[in-house]
């Protein structure tokens, strides 16, 4: 009887003891099951990562080069100085047809007749409107060259330069393509002759807004981005702090704090249009500020940040343990220097790292900056905040609606620009807080 007993339980052993295996074997199946669904959704994120920063930099790298011509032009004083009267009237310089000199330039360069209307003016579409513009400025610059000959590189067109760089499908039709065969072989002939070459593209950086797309550039964009970045900065950061360290250190918990903390978390999910709105309606209709102006751009979004900033600060306040505040209070500090001779240099690298990432964030937004006027053509540079501008994303949104083939790639170059940028300040947030995270 007590061996029957015995062989029962130990059946009933082994049956928990296979059930006890099966559940382990279970729990380990799930275990790996979720870490496959894990490592495929980071995967697909990267692989999304990678097929935007593709397609960005496979149509933006070619934009940091610029197709040039390098002429030996004749400033000649029949064209800019026919009648010799730039003595007494100097505006003659600047009303001269200074297209004309680089065009006869280029036909010398090619043994083209320029009495041929016909070629005449297929070579002069291969030159930028803008040497108009370079041209004059060197003859008021210095008019004692009227009359000399001064070697000069002068932008070529965005058609030319677009087939240059291989932009242009050579195989379709002539109608159907805005540069002509004719002009194709006048390229291949520059070229051969070291006339026409691929230069880096400083004026990507420098120059300013234009309807000529060889002539654009995010200079003048990125002096409004950094004027609204300096005035985020000067007034979230410490508006910000302050309203963190209030609310975290002295503000008495009741219903109206509750209140303040909620409208603050609701803040931060308010869509940025909205404070375009708003900046719309209280800087520019009420208190009279002017449109395009970067100081109601670095208004609109010191508003926008605030909660962003307010509710990292708070979170870096609470990381610090409360031994710290009690230690502090012991040794006989007021409240005061409790919060800012301990806590505050404690929660330093959390507050450094959520204000760079609210002006990360606020160096990429449009939607509110279209509102209040900034996306204005502005072709020279503001010499203060109150002077009209632009930004780096408007002016990219602006490029991406224009019609000009060469646009496109301007409008990746300077969405380069503006990725380099953001990941600059993100490194820097990162470097900050292992630089002075301290761990508990």
């Amino acid at each position: 009887m007590t061996q029957v007993v015995s062989s029962a339980e130990g059946a009933v052993g082994a049956v928990k003891a296979g059930r006890r295996d099966i559940g382990i074997k279970k729990r380990y199946a799930a275990e790996r099951r979720f870490r496959i669904y894990g490592i495929a959704a980071i995967s697909f994120g990267l692989l999304f990562l990678f097929l935007l920063l593709f397609s960005v930099v496979s149509k933006g790298y070619t934009a940091f080069q610029q197709t040039m011509i390098t002429l030996p032009i004749e400033f000649s004083e029949k064209v800019i100085d026919p009648t010799g009267k730039r003595a007494e009237d100097p505006s003659v310089l600047v009303k001269a047809n200074y297209p004309l000199l680089a065009r006869d330039a280029l036909a010398k360069a090619l043994n083209v007749d320029v009495t041929d209307r016909a070629k005449a003016r297929e070579i002069t579409t291969l030159v930028s409107d803008s040497a108009r513009v370079q041209l004059r400025n060197l003859v008021t610059a210095d008019p004692s060259i009227i009359g000399t000959t001064q070697t000069v590189s002068l932008l070529a067109s965005a058609n030319l330069d677009s087939a240059l760089k291989g932009q242009v499908d050579l195989t379709v039709d002539e109608g159907n393509r805005k540069i002509s065969n004719q002009q194709i072989g006048w390229m291949n002939t520059l070229v051969e002759n070291g006339v026409l070459g691929k230069h880096f593209n400083t004026g990507l950086f420098v120059n300013g807004a234009s309807s000529r797309p060889e002539a654009s550039g995010v200079g003048v964009a990125a002096i409004g981005s950094i004027y609204m970045m300096l005035i985020v900065l000067v007034l979230s950061l410490p508006i910000g702090v302050a309203a963190s360290i209030y609310l975290e250190e002295f503000a008495p918990k009741n219903r109206l704090t509750d209140i303040i903390e909620v409208n603050i978390n609701n803040l931060a999910a308010v869509p940025s249009i909205v404070f375009g709105l708003l900046g719309l309606a209280v800087f520019i209709n009420f208190a009279g500020m002017p449109r395009s102006a970067s100081l109601v751009g670095g208004l609109v979004l010191t508003l926008m940040t605030l909660p962003t900033i307010i509710i990292a600060t708070r979170a870096a306040l609470t990381s610090v343990p409360p031994s710290i505040r009690a230690a502090a209070l012991g040794l006989g500090a007021s409240k005061m220097q409790m919060v800012f001779h301990h806590v505050l240099p404690l929660a330093m690298p959390g507050i450094l790292t959520g204000t760079i990432i609210g002006l990360a964030h606020a160096l990429g937004e449009t939607a509110p900056l279209l509102l209040i006027g900034m996306v204005a053509f502005v072709a020279d540079y503001p010499s203060t905040p109150m002077e009209p501008s632009t930004a780096l994303p408007v002016q990219i949104y602006m490029w991406a609606n224009e019609a000009e083939r060469a646009f496109v790639e301007r409008t990746s170059g300077a969405i380069m620009i503006l990725l380099l940028f953001l990941l600059t300040m993100n490194v820097g947030a990162i470097l900050l807080r292992r630089r002075f995270e301290r761990r508990w």
